[in-house]
C-alpha cells in the first residue's frame, strides 16, 4: 500500500497559528523561501556551498563517513555490531570540498554532517536566515551530506526541518506503529536515538513481516529548497538525501519544564528495575505507573495535605534536584 502524503499548507508568509498544538505531521511549502540560503541552494548545489562558506571560520566537525556499497544508509550493520560508518573529525572547508568533488559521481561514498548547531560552527548564519518560532530559544541545526538515508527514529522535542539545498524525502511513521517498525538496540545506537531495523526504501517483509502494517500508516513527501516539515514530538521518522549536495536546517525545542530530563531515562530505569519482575508484581507496578504517572490528576494525592504532598504535587526546578541527587546516590550505592 502506498503511504500516504503528509497535510500540506502554503506557508511562504509564515507559520500558521496553533500548527505546534495540533500536533499533526504538515508540510510547509515555502516557509523559507526568501532565505539567502534557500535562494542559493534553488540555483545548485555548488551555490549553497559558495554561500555556506561565507560562514566557516574553520571549525571542525564530526563526519559519517560510509562506503558506496552502504547505499546511503547510516545504520547498524548486518549483525548488530556495528555500523555502516564511522566518524571522521574533518574541517568543514574539507567536507565543502569533497561534497562538490563526489558531485555526479554514481557510486560516491556518503560524507554526512549531522545535527551541527548553526552558532557553533557556522556564525552569523542564523542573521541571514532567521524563523519565528513559537520556543524562545530553540535549538538550530545544521545538516550537509550527500545522498544518504538517515534510518527511522524518533525525537522528543518537537521539530521544524526547513529543506534549503538538494531534495529530501521524508517518511513519517506515527508513535504508536513502535512495535511495528522493529527497534534496533536501545543502549547502542548510531547517532543517539534507537532506529528501526527495517528500510522503508527497501522493505525486506520475509525479515520484518508486522513492518507492512507500519507501510499502511506511513506519511510521506519531498521536499525542495524552500520548503520544510514539522515533524512533532516523537513522531518516527525516515529522511532520505535524494541530491548529490543536500543542506538541511532544522529547529528542535520542547514545550516542558527546562529541568524535566528525557522519559528514555526512565525507560532504561524500568528496564532495570521493573521488567524483568515476577509477573503479579510487575501487573501491581502497571497499576502504580497508571495512577501515579499515566492517569494522575487532581485527585490523586487530595487526601494528603498539601504541605506534605511533595513529589506528588508540581515538581519545580529545586525538587527536581533533590530527586536527582537522591536518584544518583541509590543509583550508585
Amino acid at each position: 500500500m502506498p503511504a500516504e502524503p503528509i497535510v500540506e499548507i502554503d506557508a511562504r508568509h509564515g507559520l500558521p497559528d496553533g500548527l505546534v498544538e495540533r500536533a499533526a505531521p504538515t508540510v510547509l511549502r515555502g516557509l523559507v523561501a526568501r532565505w539567502p540560503m534557500a535562494q542559493a541552494g534553488a540555483a545548485s548545489g555548488r551555490d549553497a556551498i559558495a554561500y555556506l562558506r561565507r560562514f566557516d571560520r574553520g571549525a571542525t566537525v564530526p563526519a559519517m563517513v560510509a562506503p558506496a556499497e552502504a547505499g546511503g544508509r547510516l545504520t547498524h550493520d548486518d549483525a548488530l555490531t556495528g555500523f555502516t560508518f564511522h566518524y571522521e573529525q574533518r574541517p568543514l572547508a574539507q567536507v565543502f570540498d569533497a561534497l562538490l568533488a563526489m558531485a555526479g559521481q554514481p557510486a560516491a561514498p556518503t560524507l554526512y554532517v549531522g545535527s551541527s548547531t548553526l552558532d557553533t560552527y557556522l556564525p552569523g548564519f542564523a542573521a541571514e536566515n532567521s524563523l519565528q518560532l513559537p520556543a524562545a530559544a530553540p535549538l538550530a541545526s545544521i545538516w550537509i551530506g550527500n545522498r544518504s538515508r538517515i534510518p527511522t527514529h524518533q525525537d522528543l522535542p518537537d521539530n521544524i526541518a526547513c529543506v534549503v539545498a538538494g531534495r529530501r524525502r521524508v517518511t513519517l511513521f506515527p508513535p504508536e506503529q513502535l512495535r511495528n517498525l522493529y527497534i534496533g538496540p536501545l543502549d547502542a545506537t548510531p547517532a543517539g536515538q534507537p532506529v528501526s531495523l527495517a528500510d522503508p526504501a527497501a522493505p525486506d517483509l520475509a525479515r520484518f513481516p508486522r513492518f507492512a502494517q507500519a507501510l499502511a500508516q506511513a506519511q510521506v513527501a519531498e521536499l525542495e529548497p524552500g520548503d520544510a516539515v514539522f515533524i512533532p514530538s516523537m513522531w518516527w521518522h525516515h529522511m532520505e538525501g535524494l541530491a548529490d549536495i543536500n543542506v538541511l536546517v532544522n529547529y528542535w525545542w520542547r514545550r516542558t519544564p527546562a529541568w524535566m530530563d528525557t522519559p528514555m531515562n526512565a525507560l532504561m530505569l524500568a528496564l532495570m528495575t521493573v521488567r524483568d519482575l515476577p509477573v503479579e508484581q510487575r501487573a501491581t507496578w502497571q497499576e502504580m505507573f497508571r495512577h501515579y504517572v499515566f492517569e494522575a490528576d487532581a485527585d490523586t494525592a487530595a487526601h494528603i495535605p498539601a504541605q506534605a504532598r511533595r513529589v506528588l504535587d508540581p515538581i519545580d526546578d529545586g525538587l527536581a534536584r533533590e530527586l536527582r541527587a537522591r536518584l544518583l546516590q541509590r543509583l550508585n550505592r
